[in-house]
């Protein structure tokens, strides 16, 4: 036993020796409470990499928190799903057809409730699915659990250190008799590390479906070296992602994980968003909706009118960081908001990421010997200045909503069909269907998966007549817009 639980007992003890309160069964009952409490604080001290575990048919093949969380996570998926229409149509259309029997699939995504719905999606098209996470703090352990118990080989648990990532990751991938062909990633963890240590895979990788702008540039950079090992599709900059997962999703979830980690009210408050993309204009719009005072940093000048005619004031870092109450990163570049700036923040000030990557701020130079780390509440530190001044940095610089809230599945679940339908597209796709080079997610698939998504709004579509159809020149049943609309 722990301390804590050593405390509990005796305190039990005595009451049940003083006093005729509580009643055999209460005590009893607080008895239990105590007991469960001091196993998971034991279970805390032992890392999952250290614990043998095996699910209900004696699989030992994954490695997550607590085994014993399954049940609780299975109704996180079943909710999930409800909010997931288009992956249900798909598992409903594959009980005849399963497109991905013979698909090895290996992932590096955030490993949440409607991620879980995604990989069973997979699962019940035929292929077969290993997985980690791209993300340490987004993981939900009990949605971990229930996959493990389904015969998901998933490694990930919440909180891991920089070395049990890339363990998990290498779980995924080092397997006797188990070679992946499709690469579901999210930031490109996953495919640089077979690239790095497992580059005699890539002979047999049919394509590499790739979710965020961090993944999509570092894809990018394998291309212009020569270096891509086969065709890889960029969801990310797919019409249906940018004008719903990166706008909506983060409208939502902005000020879900401020409000939790923080409690802070936005009205009034002078925020500085520094990108004005989708997620940046997610954010913004979000904001300005609870009347707080918004400034933008661009560099791109499209978006900076952009955001200058949404009602925002356009400003360089350094003209309003001394003023500003509130920090966010939206760019998914590295080095935005450095250590000079944020000695010039004032006392107090709330600094978080939505970009993808952790590198947007520089929270490295805030690890030196003259500043003080005191950790609030989860994800919630105070960088403590020589003079007293407090930064509040939440999740650590990585990934605010998905580190510290719930996140609107309906949206996500856009995001998940695109990914489903562009593994089935490079899988099933003949040899040289496509070269080594990335592709963006076709016309006519974005609209597919926005029509499955409408059923959910009672909607009902306008058809074009004949003489409409060859004034703008389309086909009927579309595409409607042409290749290079975004």
């Amino acid at each position: 036993f722990t301390k804590i639980g050593f405390c509990g007992i005796r305190f039990l003890i005595s009451v049940m020796h003083k006093t005729d309160v509580f009643t055999d069964c209460y005590c009893i009952v607080i008895l239990h409470f105590f007991l469960v409490h001091t196993q998971e604080s034991l279970e805390d001290e032992v890392s999952p990499r250290n614990k043998e575990q095996k699910n209900s048919d004696g699989s030992k093949d994954f490695c997550i928190k607590n085994i014993h969380q399954a049940a609780f996570g299975r109704r996180e998926i079943e909710i999930a799903e409800l909010e997931m229409p288009a992956l249900m149509i798909l598992r409903k259309a594959a009980q005849g057809e399963k497109p991905l029997v013979g698909a090895r699939i290996v992932g590096c995504t955030h490993i949440t409730a409607h991620t879980a719905v995604l990989m069973e999606t997979l699962s019940a098209l035929g292929a077969q699915c290993r997985w980690a996470a791209c993300n340490i703090y987004s993981i939900q352990n009990e949605v971990a659990a229930a996959l493990a118990e389904r015969g998901v080989p998933v490694f990930a648990w919440k909180g891991e250190s920089e070395d049990d990532y890339f363990w998990c990751i290498d779980s995924c991938v080092n397997v006797e008799g188990w070679e992946p062909n499709l690469i579901l990633d999210d930031g490109g963890d996953m495919t640089h590390w077979i690239y790095k240590k497992y580059p005699q895979l890539l002979k047999n990788i049919k394509g590499i479906v790739e979710e965020s702008v961090t993944g999509v540039h570092r894809l990018h950079q394998l291309y212009k070296t020569g270096k891509l090992c086969g065709p890889a599709i960029n969801v990310n900059e797919s019409v249906i992602k940018q004008k719903f997962d990166n706008f909506y999703f983060c409208k939502e979830s902005i000020l879900d994980g401020l409000k939790r980690t923080t409690d802070v009210t936005l009205s009034g408050k002078q925020v500085l968003v520094c990108g004005y993309g989708e997620v940046g204009k997610g954010c913004c719009a979000a904001l300005k909706g609870l009347r707080a005072i918004v400034y933008v940093t661009e560099v791109d000048p499209i978006c900076a009118l952009q955001a200058c005619m949404d009602g925002f004031q356009l400003a360089r870092l350094n003209e309003v960081i001394e003023m500003v109450d509130i920090v966010i990163t939206c760019t998914g570049n590295i080095n935005v908001v450095l250590r000079e700036h944020l000695e010039h923040m004032k006392n107090g000030c709330i600094v978080c990421n939505m970009g993808h990557s952790n590198t947007e701020i520089d929270v490295t130079s805030l690890m030196t010997p003259e500043l003080t780390w005191r950790r609030i509440r989860a994800h919630v530190d105070h960088i403590i200045w020589p003079d007293g001044k407090i930064i509040v940095l939440l999740a650590e610089g990585r990934l605010l909503n998905l580190s510290c809230s719930t996140v609107p599945v309906y949206v996500l679940s856009i995001t998940a069909t695109t990914q489903v339908l562009a593994l089935i597209e490079l899988f099933n796709a003949p040899e040289r269907g496509y070269k080594q080079d990335i592709y963006v997610f076709p016309r006519k698939m974005d609209e597919f998966v926005a029509a499955l998504h409408l059923q959910n709004f009672d909607a009902h579509l306008t058809e074009l007549t004949d003489e409409q159809v060859k004034y703008i020149g389309v086909n009927k049943n579309g595409p409607f817009k042409p290749s290079y609309y975004r």
